[in-house]
């Protein structure tokens, strides 16, 4: 096996890296592979024969599970902290070390082999968040087989076809998760998604959990029992080119869209990226609020932090309410968190509770160095916040499940660029990001366009979609030939900053003029009384489309006052013609008292907008509330 030697970041101005990336991708990701070990080194970066399906390192050989436990214990840190289990909702905090968690893993990875699991074979993880879910990915990679998480309390009928898409030979469940003060249990919905599908998986590995037993059948399996018994497993050499995960992109119907993620690009993209994006290296503490049940939680919960070798934190709670809206600063500073990464939502969510952020002075958060969003556009408003709140740089970053690590950011481990409000900075090595008009062509800086990705993509993005290369190319590759398409809109600037305004579905024409729902909300957010908010385009018989806009207030305004609401309007509606133009025409916005989102943060437009012209929307599997969406449904059908 060649082994690792410690590599911390590139060296050289982010210029001067990026173009390295662009004029010798060969050398650039093949150096970058040498931080990691390999039963057998690759020689090739790059099997470019089939586009649109690349390959990375197509004769290399490792195993990411042994890359993130393995390789740092037998460099002699097997005592520092691995994972941090912080759980307010349970009143619990456990710290496991490089040696105690690859003896967790390499354990439960005995017990799935004894179950039956070996290379190519499928898991599916229906998990809450506790280490468990972490230990269970990690054992599946162990064994080369390849896991899909799906986000714990999905729907049973949800998690169903995923079930019969990824036809597992084994579940991995818990008996219930917790959501805020509620206790949900799994075992019920477990059961009643098997009955569902046609695929019947082989046994169901279930982690009793003391806030809810669940009642075990035949074909069920105890976590407890099962891991008192197993002899650990070592992990198995496995392509690089291989399977890792498969991750359903939220918000599907009918048949989902799972993400293939191959093995050793996306650890050498990950690994590469924790000192260079992050700037966190091995020892220090990455605290990332987000769920192993979507791309971020795989990303930079579990597996990038491990690869890294620092201390990554797994938080079991809410931004707010559980108990109150310093939790995240309690978790920064028990665990000297250098970085931190969570979506604009949560910081909008602290806002509301507490606008001038006094939690933050019970706290000692003088280690915190960074904080990056993702998920969704950050608005300026939340950035001003925050950053004025913390002191900080405060990062905005774009990427998707379908890229696995960011396309564009502020390179904090090789240099901090110039930070422009509503944009998340400059394309990372590797991503050749350019904006097209509907025909195709390029456009001048500044002007919006469709945001699409030079082929081919990085190390770390999808490979296709499972079992389904025909729908990953009409999907993403088919739209501009030789490009990927993001699904957003925006614009490059003069200074090569990345734009990104929202999906392109969010951009609507008002009486022929395209203008950007995004653009509006930053204008509506920039009012010192409004939490958050949204902008819609919905069906006019006169203009088109015309947009409405809906604004959560902060805690301590007082709507209720005579005429507040009216006055409210007023000025929001004269913000929009001011900075953006009569031709916006925004004269309707409502005030509610949430907006419906994923659980992962996303505001559900496209589901409020269908409501609002008269569509029988379903709710979609990944909301988080739906009590919100019954209360905003007789708002945007004025009822």
């Amino acid at each position: 096996m060649r082994t690792s030697t410690e590599r911390s970041r590139d060296v050289g101005t982010y210029e001067e890296i990026f173009r390295s990336s662009v004029e010798d991708r060969e050398g650039f990701w093949l150096r970058a592979t040498e931080s990691l070990d390999w039963y057998k080194a690759p020689t090739r970066a790059l099997d470019e024969s089939n586009p649109p399906f690349y390959r990375w390192f197509p004769d290399g050989e490792l195993n990411i599970s042994h890359n993130a436990l393995d390789r740092h214990v037998d460099a002699g840190r097997g005592e520092q902290a691995a994972l941090v289990y912080d759980s307010p909702v349970t009143g619990t905090k456990r710290t496991y070390t490089y040696a105690q968690l690859r003896d967790e893993v390499a354990t439960f990875a005995g017990v799935l082999r004894d179950l039956g699991v070996g290379y190519g074979d499928r898991v599916v993880l229906y998990m809450p968040m506790v280490p468990e879910a972490a230990i269970a990915m990690l054992a599946c990679a162990r064994l080369g087989a390849i896991h899909s998480v799906v986000f714990g309390g999905f729907a049973a009928k949800e998690l169903a076809v995923r079930i019969d898409d990824a036809a597992p030979k084994v579940m991995v469940s818990a008996s219930c998760g917790i959501e805020g003060k509620r206790v949900i249990e799994y075992k019920p919905l477990l059961d009643k998604a098997i009955e569902l599908s046609t695929h019947k998986p082989e046994r169901n590995v279930v982690l009793q959990r003391p806030q809810a037993e669940a009642s075990m059948g035949e074909k069920d399996v105890d976590w407890a029992e099962a891991v008192r018994t197993a002899t650990p497993a070592d992990p198995v050499p496995v392509r690089s080119t291989d399977p890792l995960y498969i991750l359903y992109t939220s918000g599907t119907t009918g048949k989902p869209k799972g993400v293939v993620r191959d093995t050793g690009g996306y650890a050498t993209a990950l690994n590469w990226s924790m000192p260079n994006v992050y700037d966190v290296g091995p020892g220090e503490a990455m605290f990332t609020a987000s769920d192993v049940g979507w791309v971020v939680g795989h990303s930079y919960i579990v597996y990038a932090p491990l690869l890294a070798g620092a201390t990554t934190v797994l938080y079991e709670g809410k931004p707010v309410g559980t108990p109150d809206a310093g939790q995240f600063w309690r978790v920064i500073a028990e665990n000297d968190v250098t970085s931190m990464f969570t979506a604009p939502t949560a910081f909008r969510a602290i806002k509301k509770e507490d606008p001038d952020g006094t939690f933050t002075k019970d706290y000692d958060l003088s280690k915190l160095k960074y904080l990056f969003l993702a998920g969704e556009r950050l608005d300026p408003e939340t950035y001003r916040w925050a950053s004025e709140l913390l002191g900080i740089p405060v990062i905005d970053h774009w990427w998707q499940t379908e890229t696995g690590w960011p396309i564009a950011a502020d390179p904090a481990g090789i240099e901090l660029l110039e930070i422009k409000p509503g944009s998340p900075t400059r394309p990372m090595p590797g991503w050749d990001v350019q904006v097209l008009d509907t025909d195709g062509k390029p456009v001048e800086a500044g002007t919006d366009g469709a945001i699409v990705v030079k082929l081919p993509m990085p190390p770390g993005s999808l490979l296709t979609l499972w079992n389904d290369d025909e729908r990953f190319v009409q999907s993403y590759m088919s739209a501009f030939s030789g490009y990927y398409l993001t699904g957003d809109g925006g614009h490059l600037d003069g200074d090569g900053y990345v734009f990104v305004m929202g999906r392109t579905d969010d951009v609507i024409n008002v009486a022929g003029h395209r203008l950007s729902t995004g653009g509006m909300e930053e204008v509506l957010a920039g009012h010192a009384d409004v939490a958050e908010c949204a902008v819609i385009g919905v069906a006019d018989t006169m203009k088109g489309q015309i947009p409405r806009g809906f604004v959560v207030l902060k805690s301590g305004v007082d709507a209720d006052a005579d005429g507040y609401e009216e006055k409210l309007r007023g000025e929001l509606v004269e913000m929009v013609r001011d900075q953006i133009g009569a031709v916006a025409s925004l004269k309707d916005v409502a005030v509610v008292p949430a907006l419906p989102k994923t659980r992962s943060g996303k505001i559900l437009r496209k589901t409020m907008r269908g409501i609002a012209d008269g569509h029988d929307e379903p709710v979609p599997s990944t909301i988080d509330d739906a009590s919100v969406l019954d209360t905003l449904r007789p708002v945007l059908r004025r009822e």
